[in-house]
């Protein structure tokens, strides 16, 4: 069975559906959902109506919901966010595509002197429910402009609420509420783990708490915090750390903006050292300033110094050393051990 005869066939009523899926197809499958409960959602982007998609994401949208709820759009980021701002302020809720996240720069204009500003402005008397989906991160051997990891930008603006799920489940779930939330949100999609890992959840339409970090495992000696698709890597750590009879305690940040510093604080007071392992560049990025705020409010219960794990200060590299550019579990074994090791 296709994914597009796949999606048709199980997202026609609000039942309770048992699935194993990716992340791509939870994306869908929250897509589908929130468009089949609340009228007011549409779809737009490039290529996302008749193609599904450069990576089917929105597969089966278009035919199951009509080119009036699901729309193709000029190759023009400016305008896609433009028109989203619109739509957003006169009662529709808009999930646009960015195809890729290194095509979002000519967004910023309206998402930060507008989208992120609307509510503020008006004084509460206009919001701007919209989400802007993009694939974001490396790890597939892509062009130029095609594995950036700039969430720092954005977690930088206020008003603009900035979500990077790690797995289908929390795929599916933060959409759902990402959809839902009356305020801009720009929602990463880790490209690298879209079809990696499966998970088995039920397709019920309820969404995940945004604003908050999910501890993904219990423990007591260090603190391994991540988000996206690092988060396989951090797992990974924390596994062969315990397999040295080091319990790690792994907490996936999912939303970096808001963040939710006192499930990391609570962590740290527990465990007295952290490491903090992202793709993106290092400097001015949310590792340092997760970093920052453990020195501030954490210091007294730290044993060590924070370490970060991160991507270096250039751009992206091409194919040929991209491995070279991405962490590693090795690193953040390296990592860990080092903030162990401090006396």
């Amino acid at each position: 069975m296709g994914i597009q005869e796949e999606f048709s066939a199980d997202t026609n009523a609000n039942i309770d559906h048992k699935k194993i899926v990716t992340m791509v197809e939870a994306v869908n499958l929250a897509m589908h959902r929130a468009m089949e409960n609340d009228e007011s959602v549409v779809v737009l982007g490039e290529d996302i109506a008749t193609n599904g998609g450069v990576f089917r994401a929105t597969i089966g949208l278009k035919d199951r919901f009509g080119c009036r709820r699901v729309m193709d759009t000029p190759l023009a980021e400016s305008l896609i966010a433009g028109v989203s701002i619109g739509m957003a302020t006169q009662g529709l809720k808009p999930v646009a595509e960015i195809q890729f996240m290194g095509f979002i720069y000519s967004t910023l204009e309206h998402l930060i002197s507008h989208a992120s500003r609307m509510r503020n402005r008006t004084r509460g008397r206009l919001h701007c429910p919209m989400v802007l989906r993009a694939p974001y991160g490396g790890g597939i051997h892509a062009p130029e402009h095609h594995s950036e990891s700039t969430e720092a930008i954005f977690a930088h603006i206020p008003g603009l609420r900035v979500v990077i799920p790690s797995s289908p489940t929390r795929a599916y779930g933060l959409l759902l509420s990402a959809i839902q939330d009356p305020d801009p949100v720009i929602f990463l999609e880790p490209k690298r783990i879209y079809r990696v890992n499966r998970q088995e959840f039920s397709d019920n339409g309820i969404g995940l708490p945004l604003d908050t970090c999910f501890t993904l495992r219990e423990g007591s000696d260090i603190t391994l915090v991540s988000w996206g698709s690092m988060i396989q890597e951090t797992l990974e750590a924390a596994n062969v750390l315990g397999s040295q009879g080091i319990s790690a305690e792994v907490i996936d940040v999912a939303t970096i903006s808001p963040l939710d510093m006192d499930t990391i604080l609570t962590s740290v007071k527990k465990t007295g050292r952290c490491v903090i392992a992202q793709e993106a560049a290092r400097t001015c990025s949310v590792s340092a300033d997760i970093s920052a705020q453990l020195a501030e409010k954490g210091l007294l219960h730290l044993q060590a110094p924070v370490q970060r794990v991160t991507g270096y200060d250039i751009p992206m590299p091409y194919f040929q050393n991209e491995n070279l550019y991405m962490p590693s579990t090795h690193d953040i074994v390296t990592a860990a051990r080092k903030t162990l090791e401090f006396l």
